[in-house]
């Protein structure tokens, strides 16, 4: 055979043989392939709250570089921009956003109300395949939709082909803050509203004190101004967090009344209570309201919690005769003290109404020693076991929500214990004092924080308590309560689908531990900068660790303006010790973790606390 033939069949040969070998291998690989594409589309994909109805398809939805956001009409494309801020967040690039016909990679926007009237306000439907398309009959249901689709790409570009609708058990679903006495940082805050949304939770409460114009002699601290407040509002509005506010009254309006002797209720041996304000006196009503105009000049929600618990706590109505004197007056002879306490609520809620808004009060105040009922319309908010049951108020036309103490998270006290409550598959009809068996009448459900000691943690610390029990709260009031078989179970998913795009990282120290020289405006201290396990820094130099010590003391925390900062015995549990440096241009703020104030200097050099807006923090420059 000539040469050239021989060439030829060998390598004829070896074709054959490579193209065997390339189908041996495949032999092998091939049912496995299909078994794990046909599990991966049969799963339903991982979110908090769980998805309760996927349905599989066939296929899967890749986000690439080529994807785009379809949207019409306003409500869409509000829609849209929104996530695509989101998407940059983060990390995957800039998102356009554009109108018209959808093609393979996109994903649609879409809100038709006419279409869709089973999703009610704040479902919605998500079809995943080639394109991915959200629709809602709201814009607050397609944004809900957008949050799904957010927490999928957390965990990577591909989501399985199927469909779900997605539709809450309960209308409210929410978070209560009281900033009421310390001061809650507005950073902290808006991550707080950010996670909230991204886990389709979509009440805050916030009582608060809003630096107030019309009476400066209650700006003590920790106010916020009015454009902090305006700030935060709209970031819930874009998030579809109603911001409620609350001012507590008629009892806990100490930091409203203590510089206003003249509206403090006055016992019979004549002392004043500076907590408790005088709701026999008409000038007492004018003033609270007065501050509820004041906040409706930074609120926009339809709401307003007026607190309305522990007006008594740790006395009684015997103590002030005014209060029979007052009702009886009023209501007729048969009328109890009791009764002026309900007409100062009665009258709050007419005056809301007046203003186009829904009153709420907490239910401890409603012991049925009263013969004058809770004005019809009030949301009653369920915390504490009191001889008036849920169920009772229910019956009376009330709507109720379960604000229960066992969702309490206590700074420095009683923590929640998310994992029992998962354990028991607790839901809204868990009341304290009461099983009901039916959701009629309850409007939802929240976690609560409050800074009974307001030393006892930082912020960073509620921070890592909070998400958990808030993952919770969200699973329990949007769908199946118990939607995992164990709680390391249900926690995996909080792991899977992460934080929400666009959180700050609080933790952060900006400089790295070691030696520095820190001065400010003449005045120099040598200090270690020791980073904390809460993410703060303690500051220690030859005499000790600089802390905050002195003044009046509210929640256990120095809130008093002008308090120096001095160096005590070093004490890691001393949240005291602890301080954000807060980087700005040229240098950085020194800002207590626990007292939300910065260190100025005074002119004969101290370094004190002070608001902000108050006095320009110091600029320390470190070396």
């Amino acid at each position: 055979m000539p040469e050239a033939g021989q060439r030829l069949l060998r390598l004829l040969g070896a074709a054959a043989a490579l193209t065997l070998l390339a189908a041996v291998l495949a032999l092998p690989t091939a049912a496995p392939t299909a078994a794990v594409e046909r599990e991966h589309q049969a799963a339903t994909p991982v979110t908090v709250p769980a998805l309760t109805d996927w349905a599989p398809s066939n296929g899967s939805y890749t986000f690439g570089p080529g994807t785009r956001l379809v949207a019409a009409g306003t409500a869409g494309r509000k829609v849209a921009d929104t996530l695509a801020d989101d998407l940059r967040a983060a990390g995957r690039g800039v998102v356009p956003v554009v109108g018209g016909a959808s093609r393979p990679g996109d994903i649609v926007i879409d809100v038709r109300p006419s279409a869709r009237p089973t999703l009610g306000t704040e479902g919605y439907e998500l079809t995943s395949g080639r394109r991915l398309s959200i629709t809602g009959a709201t814009e607050t249901g397609a944004f809900y939709g957008t949050r799904t689709l957010l927490q999928l790409l957390a965990q990577g570009d591909r989501i399985p082909a199927g469909h779900t609708t997605d539709v809450p058990r309960y209308r409210e679903r929410g978070v209560g803050v009281c900033a009421c006495y310390i001061h809650v940082s507005l950073p902290w805050l808006e991550n707080l509203v950010r996670e909230m949304a991204y886990h389709k939770l979509n009440q805050l409460l916030l009582e608060l004190k809003v630096k107030s114009d019309a009476h400066p002699e209650a700006d003590t601290w920790g106010y916020y101004t009015k454009d902090e407040i305006r700030r935060l509002v709209a970031l819930g509005d874009r998030y579809h967090v109603e911001i409620i506010p609350e001012i507590n009254s008629p009892g806990h309006m100490d930091p409203w009344i203590e510089n206003r002797p003249d509206l403090q209720l006055t016992d019979s041996d004549g002392a004043r209570q500076p907590a408790r304000l005088d709701v026999t006196r008409q000038a007492a009503f004018d003033y609270y309201t007065s501050l509820m105009d004041e906040y409706a000049q930074v609120f926009t929600a339809k709401s307003w919690h007026m607190g309305a618990d522990e007006y008594m706590l740790g006395s009684d109505y015997a103590k002030y005769p005014q209060m029979l004197k007052y009702a009886q007056d009023k209501y007729g002879p048969n009328a109890t003290p009791q009764d002026a306490y309900v007409d100062f609520v009665n009258r709050v809620q007419a005056y809301a109404e007046s203003k186009g808004r829904h009153l709420r009060i907490w239910n401890d105040g409603l012991t049925g020693a009263n013969t004058v009922p809770v004005a019809a319309g009030t949301t009653v908010e369920h915390w504490l076991n009191v001889a008036v049951k849920p169920s009772r108020l229910i019956a009376q036309g009330y709507a109720v929500m379960n604000a229960s103490y066992s969702l309490y998270l206590v700074r420095g006290g009683f923590h929640s214990d998310t994992e029992a409550l998962y354990d028991q598959s607790w839901d809204p009809r868990s009341f304290e004092g009461e099983q009901l068996a039916s959701a009629d009448g309850i409007t939802g459900a929240k976690i609560s924080l409050w800074p009974d000691n307001g030393s006892g943690e930082t912020e960073n610390e509620v921070a890592a308590e909070l998400w958990p029990a808030l993952r919770h709260i969200a699973q329990a009031t949007w769908g199946d309560p118990h939607p995992d078989a164990t709680y390391a179970e249900f926690t995996a998913r909080g792991t899977a689908v992460g934080h929400a795009p666009g959180l700050r990282d609080l933790t952060e120290v900006p400089v790295p531990d070691g030696t520095y020289t820190l001065r400010a405006d003449g005045v120099s201290y040598r200090a270690e900068v020791l980073r904390t396990a809460d993410g703060y820094a303690t500051l220690r130099g030859a005499d000790g660790c600089l802390e905050i010590r002195g003044g009046k003391l509210t929640l256990n925390a120095p809130l008093q303006p002008g308090v120096a900062a001095t160096w005590e015995p070093c004490d890691s549990e001393n949240t005291l010790q602890r301080w954000e440096l807060e980087p700005t241009a040229g240098g950085y703020h020194l800002i207590d973790a626990i007292t939300r104030m910065a260190l100025t200097v005074t002119d004969d050099g101290r370094a004190v606390q002070y608001p902000p807006d108050q006095r320009a923090p110091a600029l320390w420059h470190l070396s």
